[in-house]
This record gives structure tokens, sequence and C-alpha cells, in this order.
């Protein structure tokens, strides 16, 4: 199928996906001192939900994971507030136009730190409602870490709130947090990009429409610059839920 946007093209049996899958060994990442997400078939007495046992017509598995810690996910500020808010509830569409860009995070003592101007050199002035933040080196092995004790690199707060002010709406990002895995419960970076003030009573301009995406894997052979993400979420009543983030490149009508 073909999409037309002015004078562009978008053809959608061409996707890019920048999802990471959820597996259950050792090639799934990991953060946040989980251990690796469980995909068992169901045993009741002596019958197996696994066609191969020979016990079963169908495969039948029982799936342990936590969306935050073993792969690709969208969050909504429902992550980090005192209130209930769900990411199935809160993300209502799911076309949207997307900024990649690669960064190289700053070194700070033991940290690296994607700063505002980090952001601010790669961006165009376009203000998608999407921006996809690739971080370099752009190793494959980001595809299978264990992230937990690694101290990843993350977002400034001076960053978060740019992106908020340019009116990007969806962030992306090829990290298990936008903020230090180790910050004392401040997730400063969070905060800014939801513009959340207090978690305990939110305040009415908080960003309740926007989401934040982590742990994607853009590979090296896609290009930074703009296209249509399609950001598809499980229906889960939860503040988060697994995802597959889809790039479709734009192309010119001649």
């Amino acid at each position: 199928m073909i999409l037309i946007f002015e004078n562009t093209t978008v053809d959608l049996s061409k996707p890019i996906d920048i999802s990471l899958p959820i597996t259950s060994d050792e090639k799934n990442p990991i953060a946040w001192y989980q251990s690796q997400p469980e995909i068992t078939p169901v045993k009741m007495g002596d019958w197996i939900g696994k066609v191969s046992e020979g016990k079963s017509s169908t495969n039948f598995n029982n799936i342990f994971f936590n969306p935050h810690a073993h792969g690709t996910h969208t969050e909504c500020l429902g992550h980090i507030t005192k209130d209930f808010y769900s990411i199935n509830q809160t993300l209502k569409t799911f076309f949207f136009t997307a900024q990649l860009i690669s960064v190289q995070p700053l070194a700070s003592g033991k940290d690296w730190i994607i700063t505002k101007e980090c952001v601010q050199n790669e961006i165009d002035d376009k203000s998608p409602k999407a921006l996809i933040i690739r971080t370099l080196p752009n190793l494959e092995t980001k595809r299978h870490l264990n992230y937990s004790n690694t101290n990843p690199p993350y977002l400034s707060e001076e960053a978060a709130h740019f992106i908020r002010e340019m009116g990007v709406e969806h962030l992306l990002i090829d990290l298990p947090s936008v903020d230090r895995e180790q910050d004392e419960g401040k997730l400063l970076a969070h905060k800014a990009f939801w513009n959340v003030k207090d978690v305990n009573n939110i305040n009415s301009d908080a960003r309740f429409e926007c989401t934040i995406t982590e742990l994607v894997y853009v590979p090296n052979k896609v290009e930074d610059g703009l296209y249509l993400l399609n950001l598809q979420i499980v229906s889960f009543e939860n503040d988060a839920s697994p995802s597959k983030p889809v790039l479709y490149n734009f192309e010119k009508i001649n």
C-alpha cells in the first residue's frame, strides 16, 4: 500500500522495525536487575502445551516478563505518578512524523550524558511529533546487553526540557531509561519531558498524551532524517507496554 503526503509517498510494504523482541534466552536485553523472561509451555498433570512433546494439538505458552526490563517498551506519565494512568488510555493515535538523530553522549565524571547541545546540534527546526535518539557508538551488542549496574548514558534534565519545548510528543531512545540508573528517585528527565511538577498531585498542564519509548535499536544502515513512525503497543492497562515502533521512509514524488 502506498500513502501520499503532499509531495511525498510512503510505501507501507517497506517497514523498518526498530524494536527489540522478547526472548527467553541470553539474547534478550535486560535492565533493572531482573532475570531473563520466561516463555514456557503450560503444564497440567501429565499434559504439556507443546506440540513437539506429543501431548497437545497446540503450542500453549505462559510468558513472564517485565515491560520496563525486557525489551522495547512505551510508557506514559503513569510510570512516575501516585495516581494510576494507563498507556492504553493515554496513547490514542499511532502514526507520527519522526526525526531520527544520532548523538555521542558526553563524558562527565563517571557518567555519559546526552546534553541539550548534543540534541540541538543534530535536530532540524521542523519540530516533528516524535524524536528518535540513537546513541553512538551504535554497536550491534546493544541488542543483547545486560544493563544492570552499568550506569548507561542518559538524558540531561535540560535536554529533556528542550525536547519538550520543541513540541516533541513521543520520545524514543536506545537506552533502558532517559534517566540515570541510580538517581535517588529524582527522575529529572522523565519529569521534564512530561512536565510533571509533583508526582503526588499531578498538575493540570502535565503532558498526559505524551510517551517515552526505551530500549529501541536502530541499525546503522538506517540514516538520520525524517520518517513516518507507527508506534504499536499491546492493550495493557498498565503504565507501560511492550511496543513495536516501525519507521517508513518518505519518498519524494518526481
